[in-house]
């Protein structure tokens, strides 16, 4: 689904990616490991079309992603990738149900249906009684499941993770830890998790451990 051949990137002089190559395939759950300063976060970033490497190419499907100009670019993150981060990123002033419906609305879609989708994947998560809730008044660990459920209203190729569970505490790191591959087995869906959690990295089909802007190894754990 997702190739990757001799990626780099630079900032000014620091180069941060010496060449990375990678295949991903659909339904795969992959972590992705390292010390800071690794490369690790920057790989997902351009992963996400949120950068545009320095070098090398990033194919989905076939399609060359360094072909499409900043509104294709657009579109097509909006249409194929999600995204969760380490602190959920929700809109303060925005319901639960408004959180995920946002990306839903972006690419266009007809609010009374999305309604309709947004509501069964907070049912989903546990959270249909917490749907007109604001972030502030729910839990860290319940905000982080609103997010998760806004990185699957549109049906994405790939659900791309920056420590998701960073800020969580251990149940709730535990519970996101399932969702993810509770989320795998119901829908097909693809995870790229950027970790320091091992425990999660463990639990992944597959390993990749980063090394000064390089995968240095790659542990497969699933045949």
């Amino acid at each position: 689904m997702i190739e990757i051949e001799n990626l780099t990137k630079n900032f000014g002089d620091l180069q941060v990616l010496k060449g990375v190559n990678l295949t991903i395939e659909k339904g795969e759950v992959i972590s992705i490991v390292g010390a800071s300063g690794a490369g690790k976060t920057t790989l997902l970033q351009l992963i996400g079309t949120l950068d545009k490497p320095s070098g090398g190419t990033i194919r989905f499907d076939g399609e060359d992603l360094g072909c499409l100009n900043s509104k294709r670019l657009a579109a097509f993150r909006n249409r194929h990738i999600g995204f969760v981060f380490q602190f959920h990123q929700l809109l303060p002033e925005f319901t639960a149900l408004e959180n995920v419906l946002i990306p839903a609305l972006i690419a266009g879609r007809k609010r009374s249906e999305a309604e309709v989708e947004a509501m069964q994947l907070l049912q989903v998560m546990g959270l249909s009684e917490r749907a007109n809730h604001k972030p502030s008044e729910m839990s860290g660990g319940e905000n982080q499941r609103v997010a998760v459920a806004r990185a699957l209203i549109n049906h994405p190729d790939v659900v791309l993770a920056d420590e998701p569970s960073g800020s969580l505490d251990s149940k709730n790191k535990e519970e996101l830890h399932k969702l993810f591959f509770d989320l795998r087995d119901r829908y097909g869906q693809t995870f790229v998790i950027v970790t320091h959690d091992e425990t999660l990295a463990s639990y992944t089909d597959r390993t990749l451990r980063m090394v000064d802007g390089v995968i240095q190894e790659c542990i497969v754990k699933k045949c």
